[in-house]
């Protein structure tokens, strides 16, 4: 039912409940707390599934969607990589197809650009029919694998490929726009969006949640649902959730490619993950300004919100260092952790994984830039990464999102109806 209403639009019915005033506080039926495309998206959905449910989202920065969506690399993604039947492979296959339904119907540009995974080697070929096998599992419409000729057709300059996986509906778009434009969606149906309210706590007081914003005051809700992406396993501590799984940042940086070489690439192209080692590797990513990033590669961040080398917060840095599963993690993966900081710091070094696709490429076709990201990586106390969408119900009233990394962008229509139907189930809405 929920999905049927999304396709027809936001529900515009106003709220027949109006938020009540207590002594230095106001009370919902519903706190979302975060402004990122995940939050927004929930809020879109559980004002479409209970219209006259009184609702406010709390956002701690100035602006939405200011972190992980808007430091986004902006790919559309299909559900390729996925171990088939997780949550991550069901919500992006299926949130993929809704994006581009919805920015038909937002008038929200996106550019269908198509993705070319590319094995340069015989071992990376071994590797890639594994991924096709998954792609297929997952129902990824489109899917077929290449050779060297097709690749060439496809991308011509790429000429370092020996066989590749293309999926033509791999796509791009701007999601920080589209992350506005649910808010937009929830506002315009009574919902409520409260910015520069960092929440300090929520502490359970009876017959409702208190939700402490410091000088910005209080929030009183009966429910609570957290989709804080960096600080999620912080708020839900301070909550008296579970500590763990904890967030460690990861900052992901990007290089460009000169704007007179970017005929050299038409659409995304990606390397074969490596499962040795934790994150994807570089790859060449198109914009919708035109331009083509590079990258990205994966250090450790010096904090939360550490988007450069000078970002660096010393409670963040002893929180990472007093905790073992990042040691785990880290120790037999210090060569590769060790070579990722060398190609930040001495970015030429990139050149040698680029020019594995397109060998024509030279240092002065790379500009130096100062994009990055940093990505809310949960780790548990072994040292794994919690690689699928996950979520805590365990303290009373609230609803914790503890893991949406990408595709999170991608499937934020799906896993805001997953949340909704959550949150109906468990909050008995």
């Amino acid at each position: 039912m929920l999905r049927t209403l999304v396709s027809r639009g936001i529900c515009t019915s106003a709220s027949k409940y109006a938020a009540s005033s207590a002594a230095g506080s106001t009370t919902y039926d519903m706190c979302i707390l975060g402004g990122g495309i995940v939050g927004l998206g929930t809020a879109r959905a559980l004002k479409i599934a209970h219209p006259d449910m009184s609702i406010i989202l709390l956002e701690k920065e100035k602006q939405l969607s200011t972190h992980q969506t808007g430091h986004n690399s902006g790919v559309i993604h299909m559900g390729i990589y996925y171990t088939p039947g997780s949550l991550k492979a069901k919500l992006c296959v299926d949130g993929a197809m809704r994006t581009y339904e919805y920015c038909d119907e937002r008038l929200i540009p996106y550019k269908k650009c198509g993705k070319l995974i590319v094995a340069t080697n015989d071992e990376e070929s071994a590797r890639l029919d594994i991924l096709f096998e998954k792609g297929q599992q997952n129902k990824v419409p489109g899917l077929a694998m290449v050779d060297r000729k097709e690749i060439l057709e496809i991308e011509p300059y790429c000429t370092g490929g020996v066989k590749a996986i293309h999926s033509p509906n791999t796509g791009i778009v701007d999601w920080r726009r589209v992350a506005i434009s649910y808010g937009s969606d929830f506002e315009a149906a009574g919902g409520v969006i409260q910015l520069d309210s960092k929440v300090t706590r929520v502490k359970d007081v009876g017959s409702v949640l208190r939700v402490e914003c410091g000088d910005k005051g209080r929030i009183e809700a009966k429910h609570v649902i957290t989709c804080a992406g960096l600080q999620s396993d912080r708020l839900a501590r301070r909550s008296g959730g579970d500590e763990f799984p904890k967030v460690v940042p990861f900052r992901g940086e990007y290089l460009e490619l000169h704007p007179s070489k970017r005929h050299l690439v038409r659409g995304n192209i990606y390397p074969v993950p490596n499962p040795n080692f934790p994150f994807l590797g570089v790859h060449f990513t198109p914009r919708m300004d035109g331009a083509i990033w590079l990258g990205p590669n994966a250090v450790l961040a010096g904090s939360r919100e550490g988007y450069s080398w000078t970002d660096v917060r010393p409670r963040d840095l002893v929180e990472m260092a007093t905790f073992s599963g990042l040691w785990k993690l880290a120790l037999p993966n210090i060569k590769y952790g060790i070579g990722e900081a060398a190609r930040s710091l001495a970015w030429p070094l990139q050149l040698r994984e680029l020019q594995r696709f397109i060998p024509t490429l030279g240092l002065g076709d790379i500009v130096r830039s100062n994009i990055a990201g940093v990505r809310a990586q949960a780790i548990s106390p072994s040292g794994a990464l919690v690689d699928d969408f996950q979520f805590d119900e365990t303290c009373p009233g609230m609803l914790h999102v503890r893991n949406a990394p990408s595709p999170a962008a991608t499937s934020s229509l799906a896993i805001a109806d997953h949340i909704v139907d959550r949150a109906t189930n468990v909050f008995k809405l």
